[in-house]
């Protein structure tokens, strides 16, 4: 059996889940792989603000390119960093079982989000947290936060910010759960399309890989991906405008919450729809419909994204 190379990049949480797709393809298939860090253009570009050096595949393309020249047979994501369309000629061969998709608040000495003082200084990269978290609290101060997780842990440790808001899933991974103040609840801070979800990329005309990774594909997990990703590029979006999304199976069905907001905060936009599991694009795109009837629109418009929204309509989503 072939031994297998995996993409991925280098930083503490991208190893973490490289290393736990080779654990699971070697228990679940008998295949062994190597892993290959390669550096994206996010990782060099870490001391410029996301909205300078743009985000859609910032941490995907050098990665991409080395699947599609054969470097590396498969690449291992987060899938709320992943774009709607993909680069031709690739593929999400597996999507593994969603772990916590919700964002958690760590905070220097340990309070909550209602706790933190007004004028608190609470960083993250996200439009989409910043957004939410001026809806729900205007007094605080929200900056601008990058790095990867340990980088972000040591700025809040030695008092440049407050707090801090990150995936749940990530800290998770790292053993770091006990850093958490707060779990933020989707009615505060909704997550971003694929949030908690890790999903394995790979060549569209290699059968034999995507074959065996099916083993790897969790369907509940896909199916509500599905969702969420039908609805943010029937929006228009990607993981730097203020969109949330979840979706999950409750009682057979498949619910899908979402939001819009305009990225100072005081617009917020939510509808939540449910429809079958089986037909999960279906759900994103008429959830979709659903909002820009009642504005999305023109809050999407107040960031820039009004040309790139349009209406939202039916369609495959890779």
């Amino acid at each position: 059996m072939k031994l297998l190379s995996i993409g991925t990049r280098g930083s503490q949480l991208a190893l973490w889940q490289a290393e736990h797709v080779r654990r699971l393809l070697r228990e679940r298939t008998g295949a062994d792989a190597t892993i290959v860090i390669i550096k994206t253009a996010g990782d060099r570009a870490v001391d410029l603000p996301f909205g300078q050096v743009g985000t859609k595949g910032m941490f995907l393309k050098e990665i991409e390119d080395a699947l599609l020249d054969g470097r590396v047979d498969l690449a291992v994501h987060s899938l709320k960093d992943v774009p709607t369309v993909l680069p031709a000629g690739l593929t999400l061969a597996a999507i593994l079982e969603r772990e916590d998709a919700r964002d958690a608040l760590i905070s220097r000495t340990g309070v909550a989000l209602d706790a933190l003082p007004p004028g608190a200084r609470v960083g993250t990269s996200s439009l989409r947290r910043q957004s939410q978290l001026r809806h729900y609290r205007h007094d605080l101060a929200l900056a601008e936060l990058r790095g990867n997780v340990d980088t972000r842990l040591g700025k809040l440790d030695r008092g440049d910010y407050d707090a801090i808001v990150l995936a749940k899933a990530g800290l998770d991974r790292l053993g770091l759960t006990q850093r958490i103040s707060e779990i933020l609840p989707p009615e505060v801070s909704l997550p971003a399309a694929g949030q908690g979800a890790l999903a394995i990329e790979a060549r569209a005309d290699d059968a034999e890989l995507i074959e065996r990774l099916r083993a790897l594909d969790h369907a509940e997990t896909r199916a509500s991906i599905t969702a969420e990703r039908a609805l943010l590029a029937a929006l228009g979006g990607g993981c730097q405008i203020p969109i949330g999304a979840w979706a999950r199976v409750e009682n057979g069905r498949l619910a899908l919450d979402a939001a819009v907001l305009s990225p100072d905060g005081a617009e917020c936009l939510r509808r939540q729809a449910a429809g079958r599991a089986d037909r999960p694009e279906d759900l994103g795109h008429s959830l979709a419909a659903a909002l820009m009837a009642d504005g999305a629109d023109r809050i999407l418009g107040l960031s820039g994204l009004a040309d790139s929204a349009g209406p939202a309509r039916a369609g495959k989503v890779p």
